[in-house]
């Protein structure tokens, strides 16, 4: 299968405006808190939207060359897509913002959903002990 051309390959979008977009993006949906950083290699995207808390993290390329500096341009534009994408589909009643941000709200421990599940539904598939796909019938 090949590969198409990625998103946002040849964008010149600065990161700083990206992540000022991203930023305004989720005021004008509701997010009443908001953060963004990064360290050793990953990008850290979090906010509070109708209570829920909300992070993602973006593994970014490593290294000073400008092909790695276009890169982490590219998943920042891919990054506000994803985001935007999900907002409007809450906003138009496609979905609901808990299941659209599920895999990266935070539970009580700070880890996220999908951190905490994907050992889990690995070792459901690894022992067979899956659920079947539809009810069977009920007596």
């Amino acid at each position: 299968m090949r590969r198409t051309r990625a998103y946002a390959a040849d964008t010149k979008v600065p990161i700083s405006q990206t992540r000022g977009e991203i930023e305004k993006l989720l005021k004008v949906h509701g997010a009443d808190q908001f953060l963004i950083g990064s360290a050793d290699g990953q990008a850290l995207l979090g906010f509070r939207m109708k209570g829920l808390q909300i992070k993602i993290v973006v593994t970014m390329p490593k290294g000073n060359t400008s092909q790695a500096e276009k890169e982490e341009r590219r998943r920042w534009r891919a990054l506000l897509l994803i985001i935007k994408a999900k907002l409007e589909a809450v906003a138009s009643g496609i979905a609901v913002l808990e299941d659209e941000f599920l895999a990266h709200t935070v539970m009580a421990d700070g880890q996220t959903v999908g951190q905490w599940a994907k050992p889990q539904i690995a070792a459901m598939y690894k022992d067979g002990k899956m659920p079947p796909l539809l009810p069977g019938p009920k007596h």
